[in-house]
């Protein structure tokens, strides 16, 4: 009778151990491995086999999430980005995982746009992957702490526990290892909401003709560049020497500020960036939506009112209420709904309408934009919004704190 129920226990555990290893996500394995074009090429075929299966789709928005900074850390390593002096004050083992790639490429400013259009592709394909997921309730947990990324392409990824135990206790570093979040359909709309957020950066860089400040201030970030002024190559381009008065590197840091002035080079693209800054929106929307349906209270990365965060950080439902109200507030700008007020003039009475700003774009000038004259072409008599409005700010300082707003929205995304 006992053999016959050690027996049974054992056979028992071995199956529960088997039905938990099979029901580990797929993407997990090699997310911790730091194998994410395998994950990425695996995920791939599993969904032509099981299109229905969301959680691995949701691993696989993961996957080409993080293979964006892969690829777009592993180029800036192969065109030298000069790192040499910027980790300084780090840990030796980061000093040397960051380390300046030895003999690098020469990089032209059309590897530059090339850069850029392929850290833009991944985040697309990204966000297309996410935004493909119609289970509400699929879940996808991960160990976030033991995610492995290779930030400079050299085969050597690493993960946050590695980086922790650097600067960290053990003890630390063991509740890195056991951290685990259990991702849900809310999640994949904040995650494909970030992928919009960068690639409307992406498209902005892009749109605007960047060969002159490249041509002229380039050196300053990268070893070898194709330039045709050769002789800003010369002689010393460390930002120590600042501390003795380099002539040279200041009078270079000079023209990096004086040159913060673009025409467009593909004027299409800010269309492109507003329509990423909309979707972003669009998913924020439906976040909440999904999280505000939620009844379970397993490891949420971002909690409903009844739930507990495993940053346990307490949403309350006036939080909520305030975040739904700036979200549309924001989708009324984006729109051109109503106007960011004009801060030259008479107070009140024009604002800009920033939809035009992306829709007939013009030359960026930062400094002008500050003086005022670069908004004149975009001002127009309508509805002021409601983000000047003293009332709305004394809402959100209420409600989130007066220091910790922008803190929270970055999560809250």
């Amino acid at each position: 009778m006992r053999h016959t129920l050690l027996i049974a226990v054992i056979s028992g555990s071995f199956l529960l151990s088997s039905q938990l290893a099979s029901a580990a996500p797929l993407a997990e394995e090699y997310l911790q491995t730091g194998q994410l074009s395998e994950g990425a090429t695996a995920l791939q075929a599993h969904l032509k086999n099981s299109p229905q299966d969301d959680e691995a789709r949701f691993g696989l928005g993961v996957v080409q999430f993080f293979q964006s900074f892969e690829h777009l850390g592993g180029t800036l390593y192969e065109y030298g980005l000069r790192t040499e002096d910027a980790f300084r004050g780090l840990p030796a083992p980061i000093r040397k995982m960051l380390a300046q790639k030895p003999n690098p490429k020469t990089i032209s400013y059309a590897d530059m746009r090339q850069m850029l259009q392929t850290w833009v592709d991944d985040l697309k394909a990204a966000e297309k992957t996410l935004s493909a997921i119609k289970d509400s309730n699929v879940q996808l947990p991960l160990h976030v702490g033991l995610i492995k990324v290779d930030l400079t392409g050299t085969g050597k990824p690493v993960d946050a526990t590695f980086l922790l135990g650097q600067i960290d206790t053990p003890v630390e570093q063991e509740k890195v290892a056991a951290f685990i979040i259990d991702f849900d359909r809310g999640d994949a709309d904040w995650l494909a909401g970030y992928c919009n957020f960068l690639s409307a950066w992406g498209e902005v860089l892009l749109a605007i003709d960047g060969q002159e400040i490249f041509n002229c201030t380039a050196h300053l970030f990268f070893e070898k560049v194709d330039t045709p002024y050769p002789f800003l190559l010369e002689g010393p381009r460390n930002f120590d020497s600042l501390r003795r008065f380099n002539r040279p590197l200041i009078s270079d840091i000079l023209a990096f500020i004086h040159l913060w002035r673009f025409e467009l080079k593909e004027p299409e693209r800010m269309k492109t960036a507003l329509a990423h800054l909309e979707d972003m929106q669009r998913h924020a929307k439906s976040m909440w939506k999904y999280y505000l349906a939620e009844t379970d209270n397993e490891n949420e990365w971002i909690p409903n009112p009844q739930q507990t965060g495993v940053l346990e950080i307490k949403v309350t439902q006036e939080m909520v209420d305030t975040w739904l109200v700036v979200l549309d507030e924001a989708g009324e700008v984006l729109q051109g709904k109503k106007l960011i007020p004009f801060w030259r003039g008479k107070p009140g009475t024009q604002g800009v309408n920033l939809r035009r700003v992306f829709t007939e774009p013009r030359k960026i000038d930062p400094f002008l934009w500050a003086q005022g004259t670069a908004a004149a072409p975009y001002l127009e008599n309508g509805t002021i919004t409601d983000f000047a409005n003293p009332e709305m700010w004394g809402r959100i300082n209420r409600t989130f704190g007066r220091n910790n707003f922008f803190t929270l929205a970055f999560w809250f995304n």
